[in-house]
């Protein structure tokens, strides 16, 4: 049964969970954090109350609690973690239905490697892998690459889209970054291998395509290595608090990820983001526009409150976010996304508190909630994440009509 008008939901995962003293709670598993079964038992949980899917974090530099902290200094929070790509596809073969959609960082990347990546996790999981976008600014990153260097870095330049800067250099970046993707992807026609043992013809070279893309940052011929994903493209998501990076999702993406803090703001922020879906000329298109939601959870809102608050003491300081903190009971969250929901959000990626609790939490208190008010599906609708969004397979730019 299919989840009628109520929200969609995925689940984005990082660690122990995203309040830093979150691998000091009773149940945590920080011995486990490096291992595959770790992230197998979220993930199977996640697909187990039917989400739509899960995202899985990932930088290129040691974690921080705060943009302006240095990486690496601070060593009481979950410090290292395992590639996003590789824990998807190790997960991938261990869950069936729930989409699959790992963080890269595009900025020191290659689109080249990441597109094949992607294409072998489509594989790999029968047609449920994303991307999730993201650009690295910091001089720290630039360090462990050495390849390259910035101007100033200020992330106020992000409500000024069309004045010159370093930041905006990186989403133009990262949206010419996917349109390479798109094309290496596309580049392989769907019925390019032959696999005629009779004729010896294992794939017509006429369905293969150069995409030679030449921009300012990226100069690729192709064509890839990888042949044709299931899914034809796999998913695109960014996260986006502004002007600038509402553009590349714009441009760019099937799912944007923001950050209201209320109703009025998440309705100003669907505006925004539909203008410059408009403005890329995709406004015949479906770009859905997730709402960000850190959660912490209890049978009581005291409860929930009073184990925030224990946390809270454990870091030393009162845990914020650039996503609202929602501290609650499950009933209560989903009140609160159906009444976003009314304002434009296709659905909500919420972020737990603190795992295994408050993922659990929205597995099994906030779903059954949701569906009690018919606002959440009781089983799978399709096979593939395309699918489950409501995306149509998309046609091949390079077969010839």
């Amino acid at each position: 049964m299919a989840s009628g008008n109520g929200p969609r939901i995925a689940v984005a995962l990082d660690g122990a969970g995203w309040h830093p003293a979150a691998w000091r709670e009773p149940g945590a598993r920080p011995a486990e954090l490096l291992t595959a079964a770790y992230w197998t038992d979220l993930v199977r949980e996640a697909e187990a109350a039917k989400l739509d899917f899960v995202t899985l974090e990932d930088s290129l530099a040691l974690q921080t609690v705060s943009y302006l902290d240095r990486p690496g200094e601070r060593t009481d929070i979950v410090q290292g973690r395992l590639d996003a790509v590789l824990i998807a596809a190790r997960v991938a073969p261990l869950t069936s239905r729930i989409g699959l959609v790992p963080t890269a960082v595009v900025t020191h990347t290659e689109p080249f490697h990441l597109s094949k990546a992607i294409a072998t996790l489509d594989y790999v999981s029968g047609g449920r892998a994303g991307v999730r976008v993201q650009v690295a600014g910091r001089a720290d990153d630039n360090r462990h690459f050495g390849r390259r260097e910035f101007g100033e870095f200020r992330l106020e330049d992000s409500h000024e889209p069309d004045r010159p800067s370093p930041l905006a250099d990186l989403f133009d970046e990262a949206a010419d970054y996917v349109e390479v993707l798109r094309r290496l992807w596309d580049s392989w026609e769907d019925d390019a291998e032959i696999r005629d043992v009779a004729t010896g013809r294992f794939v017509d070279r006429e369905k293969l395509h150069y995409i030679d893309f030449e921009g300012r940052w990226f100069k690729v011929k192709g064509p890839s290595i990888t042949p044709r994903p299931p899914q034809g493209q796999p998913l695109v998501t960014s996260l986006a608090h502004a002007p600038i990076p509402y553009r590349l999702a714009a441009r760019s993406a099937d799912v944007v990820h923001v950050t209201p803090f209320d109703r009025e703001q998440a309705a100003t922020i669907v505006a925004a983001v539909r203008d410059e879906q408009d403005r890329a000329g995709r406004g015949g298109e479906t770009l859905h526009v997730f709402g960000d939601v850190v959660v912490f959870l209890g049978e009581t809102e005291r409860a929930a409150a009073d184990r925030k608050a224990r946390l809270d003491d454990l870091a030393g300081t009162e845990y914020s976010s650039d996503a609202h903190v929602f501290t609650g009971t499950p009933a209560g969250l989903a009140d609160l996304l159906l009444d976003w929901h009314g304002a434009g959000l296709s659905g909500f990626r919420l972020r737990p508190g603190a795992v295994p609790h408050d993922l659990t939490a929205i597995t099994r208190g906030l779903v059954p909630a949701l569906r009690a008010r018919g606002a959440f599906r009781t089983d799978y609708e399709a096979d593939t994440l395309r699918g489950l969004l409501g995306l149509s397979r998309p046609a091949n730019r390079y077969t010839a009509v």
